[in-house]
């Protein structure tokens, strides 16, 4: 089975992500592989001899990417044939001409997911993660560019879901209740 999680940068993705996979295996032993899908572009791209490092792949002609993007979605579908997979992607890509697609028809034909979670926060929440957090380098957003790349995603979701026939489930995971956003995400998986 093949379920995509997707958020904003600082909305709690990975972290209510790996609790919930961890808790879900302790509890009734359902397993989950998380794959993101920019690494599986990146092994491509190095397979192939096109990149050494990870932010090589801007540099990459758009069809090149394309061409990646697609071998990547194709590879992990066949994993999800195997096994569990959770598909950490990205609704959509704010860039300065607009957003972009994370999951273009032609790719979402291929993975063919089962169900699209969005994890979602308080504008204000996701600016003070952010600021938080020194391992990565984000570009300041405005509150409401934040509310609104959050509200892009819900519509982006909805055509997704028509294409791919799969179910959407928007989480909420604000400050001091990651518990409850844990449990939302574990009953989606089980």
């Amino acid at each position: 089975m093949l379920v995509v999680i997707t958020g904003i940068p600082g909305a709690g993705k990975t972290t209510i992500a790996t609790k919930a996979l961890k808790e879900l295996k302790q509890e009734s032993g359902v397993e989950y592989e998380i794959i993101t899908y920019g690494s599986v572009m990146f092994e491509i791209a190095k397979e192939r001899g096109l990149v050494k490092h990870r932010d090589e792949m801007r540099k990459l002609k758009p069809e090149i990417q394309r061409e990646i993007q697609l071998e990547a979605a194709m590879r992990i579908y066949e994993m999800s044939r195997e096994k569990n997979i959770l598909l950490d992607t990205h609704c959509t890509i704010s860039t300065p001409k607009g957003y972009l697609p994370g999951l273009p028809e032609y790719i979402l034909k291929e993975l063919k997911p089962h169900s699209l979670i969005i994890i979602e926060s308080k504008p204000e929440e996701i600016i003070e993660r952010r600021v938080s957090d020194k391992s990565r380098e984000r570009d300041s957003e405005s509150m409401e560019s934040i509310e609104l790349h959050q509200e892009i995603n819900r519509y982006f979701a909805a055509a997704y879901s028509a294409i791919s026939g799969c179910t959407i489930k928007i989480i909420q995971n604000h400050q001091g209740r990651i518990a409850e956003a844990v449990e939302e995400l574990k009953k989606v998986l089980s």
